[in-house]
């Protein structure tokens, strides 16, 4: 039996029209291709025909995209993306309340806040525990994100200085020895977190407190023997921990000090047969009270769309070869 045809109407203010229709209507092109519907628009109307439920799931696209664009914000790919992915899974949540939680503003003014209910989820921790571990692939805004809480405790006196660390091994390439200072030689290790300060703090902001002592960043050995007191802790690429180095890390910390510890476990640079010290802090410290973990997905990845693509097509393989090797090795057994 064929489904009801309906039709329902909205009314799309002329000013956003073309934010939410997209270049070329790319936007309203997804929405009828992902929902089996026809999109008309006239006099500032848009006219939704196909079956009940796909015209309903449209509606409630176009009204949190008409929102997002009033707030001031050019609608992209991968906001389109995740409303079809709500309305997909009739998820009440509403990407438009998560566009009103701003953590704090880029030097260029640009407001930095959580895009996918997986990265307020992960916002949400931070602020209410003490150590949070953000895990997930590229793109997840894992460490950005981490970046923002840290600068905005540290502009409202909440610490009084910010410290971000990652191991220093390269990622699957030997890079022999390196010219230069020790600065010099650390510094292409730790560039991401650089760029992620220079983005919300500014290059002048960035150095000025960099040479008071306020901000530090350094290699994850140089943790060791300190106590870290009224901090903002961030240990990037934990992924690439050993053991020894992760609970050495998380016993650095001191009173007033709040730590973010990030990583991918998916790509893991360490020598073969050496555990990931995150994977082991997962398993250690999952239900201490204090410390949270959350599992950022492909649907909290905010970079460009391709990349969630990407992150899936290697979720997808990844999954096929482990069943393969678990089949072998039953055979071996039997």
């Amino acid at each position: 039996m064929a489904a009801e045809i309906i039709e329902q109407q909205i009314d799309i203010p002329a000013e956003h029209a073309g934010n939410v229709f997209g270049q070329f209507d790319q936007n309203i092109k997804k929405l009828e291709r992902v929902f089996g519907t026809t999109l008309v628009q006239r006099d500032g109307v848009v006219r939704i025909v196909g079956p009940a439920s796909g015209v309903e799931s449209v509606r409630e696209c176009l009204k949190e995209l008409i929102v997002l664009a009033a707030r001031g914000n050019d609608i992209s790919e991968q906001n389109v993306n995740y409303v079809i992915s709500l309305a997909m899974e009739h998820n009440t949540a509403s990407l438009s309340e998560l566009d009103s939680d701003i953590i704090c503003h880029t030097i260029s003014g640009r407001p930095v806040k959580p895009k996918t209910n997986g990265q307020k989820a992960y916002v949400d921790a931070i602020h209410d525990n003490m150590i949070t571990f953000g895990i997930g692939p590229a793109g997840t805004g894992k460490t950005y994100l981490a970046m923002a809480m840290a600068i905005t405790a540290f502009r409202s006196d909440e610490v009084s200085r910010i410290i971000l660390t990652r191991p220093a091994i390269e990622a699957g390439e030997k890079l022999g020895f390196l010219p230069g200072d020790l600065q010099s030689k650390v510094d292409p290790y730790l560039r991401p977190l650089y760029d992620a300060l220079y983005q919300i703090m500014g290059a002048e902001g960035f150095q000025k407190n960099m040479e008071k002592g306020l901000i530090e960043v350094a290699p994850l050995a140089y943790m060791r023997g300190r106590t870290l007191d009224n901090a903002y802790i961030i240990l990037d690429e934990a992924q690439n921990t050993t053991p020894a180095q992760m609970k050495m890390f998380l016993t650095r910390i001191g009173f007033g000090s709040k730590v973010i510890v990030t990583g991918d476990q998916t790509q893991k640079d360490l020598a073969p047969g050496v555990t990931s010290g995150l994977d082991v802090a997962m398993r250690v410290l999952k239900k201490i009270e204090g410390i949270a973990f959350c599992e950022l997905t492909s649907r909290d990845v905010v970079r460009h769309p391709l990349v969630q693509k990407i992150v899936e097509a290697y979720e997808s393989y990844e999954k096929k070869a482990g069943r393969a090797k678990e089949r072998t090795v039953r055979r071996k057994r039997s």
